[in-house]
């Protein structure tokens, strides 16, 4: 089924049907260690290297809380506007399957360490205007599974990931629409990025989604039955098994069949859910309290330390340029890319406006870049070198063209720009006599098509510019030569 029909049939179906969605993103912490042991955290390493009595579940062996991973999720909760809690607990989640060597998680389950929070992002990606609004229901602390691997007839077991530190962000059942939800998981990744809590690597397992999805007849003031949806690898994946799920509960309903409650996986292959297993309520799980671990305060003083120390979020960098009088759409291509933005503001700090700036980096520059498979924090041309590059074609030294011909030199480490422009001599000529001789001299070289033009046929305009322009090798000032060439035929 094309992406139009599927927009159809979901279009169709959200006339009728309001859908309900919550999603829990877990997230690999970056921190050296794993969570309640001294183990590398480290992503590929020789199976079963990485591993000790601690994340391995042996008898006797206790777990110590990892302060670097508190910190990460403090982040994480702060950036979101979450109540940090005072005093937190530990639980033991419960239940057998052969990644689990303890036969239980540790996590948070009765006291997360974030409540409540928000995030807001624009709806559209580059709508000038924020737009959604997503609220955060708990940030808590987990630790992963081991990793199973199947191989033919095998299934062996790699322990290097048990213990690795794991934070779930879960959001309130206040999503309607697919396309909020994708744009949400893209603005959050932003921000783990931003305050360096993950990499973010969806193809290495350290971030990872799980949705919850209902359907119940608009006006109904009910809730449909939740379905959870797992294996979801990528945020376009997340949009396409929501929009498939929806439709499919939907049609259900329609055809007088009743929605289960269950867990069902995303077969991106072939486009749809397919049937897990029924869903565990949270009392399957067997929650109680963590005997190995006490409850652990969480001082207000280290709080405000941290908090003081956040950077500055991807939605406040995008309103920041936006007032400078970017563009929504400049703003987002700047702040996606880290290095990006912090080479544009380096070129705008030695002078250069924030229009031609952006206009040039997300441009010219980042098209030569791409073709050399290069990235800004490895790009051969100073920024100050930009910045001087954009202030000679805003004073009018050269113009647009020249400017293109003189940043591929730069880029190429042929010399500062101004060294470039004044050792070739590919100044502009703005001097308006000069100019004004050049263009009446070409009118007098064309007296019949002068005629014509005066006749009516004022597209010719355009030849006289066109050969203003040859003759001064590109080096009359463009808006002049139009000026004048108007001006002259006119007169």
């Amino acid at each position: 089924m094309s992406e139009q029909e599927t927009n159809a049939r979901l279009a169709a179906v959200l006339e009728r049907y309001e859908a309900t969605i919550g999603l829990e993103v877990q997230l690999e912490a970056n921190t050296r260690s794993k969570a309640y042991c001294g183990c590398a955290n480290v992503y590929g390493a020789t199976p079963n290297t990485r591993v000790c009595p601690v994340c391995t579940g042996q008898p006797g062996a206790l777990p110590v809380p990892n302060r670097g991973v508190f910190e990460k999720a403090l982040r994480i909760a702060l950036a979101l506007g979450c109540e940090i809690a005072e005093v937190v607990h530990f639980d033991r989640k419960n239940y057998f399957y052969p990644d689990l060597p303890k036969g239980y998680q540790i996590t948070q389950h009765m006291t997360p360490l974030g409540r409540g929070g928000e995030l807001r992002f624009p709806a559209e990606r580059y709508a000038e205007e924020a737009a959604g609004r997503v609220e955060i229901e708990r940030v808590h602390l987990e630790e992963d599974t081991a990793k199973s691997v199947h191989d033919g007839e095998d299934s062996l077991i790699d322990f290097n990931r048990a213990g690795v530190p794991l934070l779930e962000v879960v959001t309130e059942p206040c999503i309607h629409d697919p396309v909020v939800a994708y744009y949400y998981l893209l603005a959050f990744r932003d921000i783990l990025l931003w305050i360096d809590a993950s990499d973010c690597n969806m193809e290495e397992g350290s971030l990872r989604v799980d949705t919850n999805v209902s359907v119940a007849p608009r006006g109904d003031g009910e809730l449909g039955t939740k379905v959870e949806v797992k294996n979801l690898n990528s945020f376009k994946g997340v949009r396409q098994a929501l929009e498939y799920e929806i439709v499919r509960q939907a049609e259900l309903l329609d055809g007088g069949g009743r929605v289960v409650q269950e867990t069902r996986h995303w077969d991106a292959a072939r486009g749809v859910t397919l049937a897990g297993r029924v869903k565990e309520g949270s009392m399957d799980y067997r929650y109680f309290p963590e005997p190995d671990i006490p409850p652990l305060a969480v001082p207000r003083e280290w709080v405000a330390e941290i908090e003081a120390g956040m950077p500055e979020l991807p939605q406040q960098a995008r309103e920041r340029l936006h007032a400078a009088g970017l563009s929504g759409y400049d703003a987002w291509v700047l702040v996606d890319d880290r290095e990006r933005l912090a080479y544009y503001e380096a070129v705008v700090a030695v002078g250069a406006p924030a229009k031609p700036a952006a206009n040039w980096v997300n441009g010219d520059l980042a098209a030569l870049l791409k073709e050399d498979k290069r990235g800004f924090g490895d790009c051969p041309l100073p920024p100050d070198q930009l910045g001087e590059l954009v202030g000679l074609l805003e004073a009018g030294t050269i113009n647009t063209k020249t400017a293109k011909k003189v940043l591929i030199a730069a880029y190429n480490g042929e010399g500062a720009p101004k060294t470039i422009v004044e050792e070739r001599g590919l100044g502009q000529i703005s001097d308006e006599g000069a100019v004004r001789e050049l263009v009446a001299g070409v009118l007098a070289e064309h007296p019949q098509k002068v005629e014509a033009y005066r006749n009516g046929k004022t597209a010719l305009s355009k030849f006289f510019v066109g050969q203003v322009m040859k003759i001064s090798r590109g080096k009359a000032d463009p808006r002049l030569v139009n000026e004048l060439v108007g001006e002259l035929l006119e007169g």
